[in-house]
């Protein structure tokens, strides 16, 4: 007895052949694509023109084909933020369970870390708030963000200093911060000991891709502080194993990025002549 729901083959070939496509870039015929994919060139030509059609790809002046309109204004709506956050959410509940605090999970937008998670014990009594933006000097989260954004635009940032003391610990001379970025890079968590609000203690650490860049970071946040290097070192081995079950599971669902866009240069590649003239003519090779 079939368990399950049947796959529909012909939307898998489908798929397959706007993939090949985007991924050829406009270098190739529609004939060519099919061979190289191993799929009927009758079928690839129908189904390259129904996705045209819907606007999934674009005939240029060539008689080849490209990303179109539909598919690219759906790419802009894939936020590979949202989609770690998602996958982050479940990961993180169990993450506040296991440590009886607030776990967060943050993002860097114009000089701002945006909080999109906020879960735990003691959540509702904590300032923050999803969809909150914060100054990023100042907490855990922000500096561990801070701390792996290119040179330059690191640069940048404290250039604006100094910057404003939320409490007698936020360190506010830009070569001071400076340092401070510098360590936690170094050592693969930031520490918040009342610098954003006094009494709030915090740590934190970044959510890494393949290339190393660091889309989001996670945090503990909780009133008291940590009691000596034990335990310090018992919550950074929590805190880094759940960042890299979430970056592990954003990289296995494609959530660090969408489709390769198309090569701007496409139109400039000939390719085969004769297949470029019964692609322009239509499907005669059938």
């Amino acid at each position: 007895m079939r368990r399950g729901t049947p796959l529909l083959s012909a939307t898998h070939r489908a798929l397959a052949m706007l993939e090949a496509v985007i991924a050829d870039g406009g270098a190739s015929s529609v004939s060519a694509i099919a061979r190289k994919a191993g799929l009927p060139v009758a079928t690839a030509h129908r189904q390259v023109k129904t996705l045209a059609a819907e606007g999934y790809l674009a005939l240029t002046a060539t008689g080849r084909y490209l990303a179109g309109p539909r598919l690219r204004a759906l790419l802009m709506q894939v936020d590979d933020k949202q989609i770690i956050t998602n996958i982050a959410a479940p990961l993180l509940h169990r993450l506040a369970a296991k440590v009886g605090a607030v776990v967060q999970l943050g993002t860097f937008e114009n000089d701002m870390v945006t909080y999109r998670v906020k879960i735990g014990e003691g959540a509702g009594d904590l300032f923050t708030k999803v969809g909150m933006q914060l100054e990023a000097y100042c907490s855990g989260i922000g500096k561990v963000l801070l701390a792996h954004l290119p040179e330059r635009d690191r640069a940048a940032y404290l250039a604006g200093g100094p910057f404003v003391a939320l409490t007698p610990h936020t360190i506010v001379e830009p070569g001071m911060l400076a340092l401070e970025l510098e360590k936690v890079a170094r050592q693969g968590y930031a520490a918040d000991e009342g610098e954003i609000a006094e009494g709030l203690y915090c740590m934190a650490v970044p959510i890494q891709r393949p290339d190393g860049g660091v889309p989001a970071a996670i945090s503990i946040s909780r009133t008291r502080p940590v009691a000596g290097a034990r335990e310090r070192a018992e919550l950074l081995a929590i805190l880094q194993g759940t960042a890299a079950e979430i970056a592990q599971a954003s990289a296995a669902v494609g959530g660090w990025s969408g489709l390769a866009a198309a090569r701007p240069d496409a139109d400039k590649q000939d390719g085969d002549k004769q297949d470029a003239d019964k692609d322009a003519a239509g499907p005669r090779d059938e």
